[in-house]
């Protein structure tokens, strides 16, 4: 747990044993964890360093309190992280002055193999201090998204995410429940008709384009430093984010088959989360597979909407339930 902190498993022990044991020596604590003597002088010795532990005259060890003393090491090692971040800012600006008079062949790196294009696809998330921003389409070539470990550990640091899915890839199975994963995680998600590729950019300084198989029969990639063409990638994802569909999907979809009753004042989770696929154009056999249902059920909350609605069909039904804030505009 303290590793974080730079505490090996041997400190971490001995401390939690003084906490419980004040006023121990290292014999007694030996004795305790049940490991050798020589293992917990060490761990002291570093404690005491540390300030997290304090050692009398006569070789007795008490731990000094927690919210004082790892309160320390909590904020030494947040001040250690601010100044990397502000060490990262000056080597970004001065590796820019470096590439500005680059050859192409500094600008893009060609990526082969699909261990490497997942490696490239998760440091280019990892890399991000700001914002990423992705094309997603089928088939998964890096990681399919309910494997991107990247993308949570990149919003708990403050990054923002923006994805547009191709319409295809909603057919893809448990995508819905994934889309509402990060949808809970704060990312912005919309649908287009049809992507022209897929990509993945941080920030403004690097582009991931994945390509078609190479002649060995190997999916390649390219990925961009900061360039003209990582300009017109950026300018290409902002005028289809423009023109996508916003997905909007509530609720958890945790039972095979959610229920159907009708909420008191208006469309329950399950209805928005039918609005949202059918706007973005999905049919309705995928959307009753994405959302567990029958294809009978799936008609029958549809029916329900429109006699809610008090329209005939289903593009009156979805300008109602735009207007009345059933859905994102």
């Amino acid at each position: 747990m303290l590793d974080v902190l730079g505490l090996e498993p041997d400190d971490e022990r001995v401390y939690r044993a003084l906490i419980g044991q004040p006023d121990s020596t290292a014999t007694l604590l030996s004795e305790l964890l049940v490991i050798a003597q020589a293992q917990v002088d060490h761990a002291l010795s570093r404690l005491v360093g540390w300030g997290l532990a304090i050692r009398s005259a006569d070789e007795r060890f008490t731990a000094a309190p927690p919210a004082m003393a790892l309160g320390a090491l909590i904020s030494q090692r947040r001040d250690g992280l601010r100044a990397a971040e502000h060490a990262l800012v000056t080597f970004a600006e001065e590796h820019r002055a470096a590439m500005t008079g680059s050859s192409i062949v500094d600008l893009i790196e060609v990526v082969t193999g699909v261990d490497a294009i997942r490696h490239r696809y998760l440091q280019v998330q990892q890399a991000a201090r700001t914002q990423v921003r992705a094309f997603i389409t089928a088939p998964f070539v890096a990681l399919p998204p309910d494997e991107n470990t990247a993308e949570p550990m990149a919003i708990g640091r403050g990054v923002h995410f923006r994805a547009v899915l191709d319409r295809a890839v909603l057919a893809e199975p448990g995508i819905v429940h994934d889309a509402i994963d990060s949808l809970r995680n704060g990312v912005q998600l919309r649908v287009a008709d049809q992507l022209p590729m897929k990509l993945m950019l941080a920030d403004a300084e690097l582009g991931l384009v994945p390509l078609a198989t190479t002649p060995t029969g190997e999916p390649g990639a390219v990925l961009l430093h900061r360039s003209g063409l990582l300009d017109a990638m950026d300018a290409l994802f902002e005028t289809v984010w423009r023109t996508a569909h916003p997905l909007e999907l509530s609720g958890t979809g945790g039972e095979a088959e959610p229920t159907v009753e009708l909420g008191a004042e208006g469309p329950t989770d399950l209805d928005r989360r039918i609005l949202a696929l059918l706007l973005a154009g999905v049919t309705d056999p995928t959307a009753a597979t994405q959302l567990g249902l029958s294809p009978r059920t799936l008609h029958r909350r549809l029916r329900h909407l429109m006699d809610m609605a008090g329209v005939r069909t289903r593009m009156q039904l979805g300008g109602h339930a735009v207007r009345h804030g059933w859905v994102t505009a």
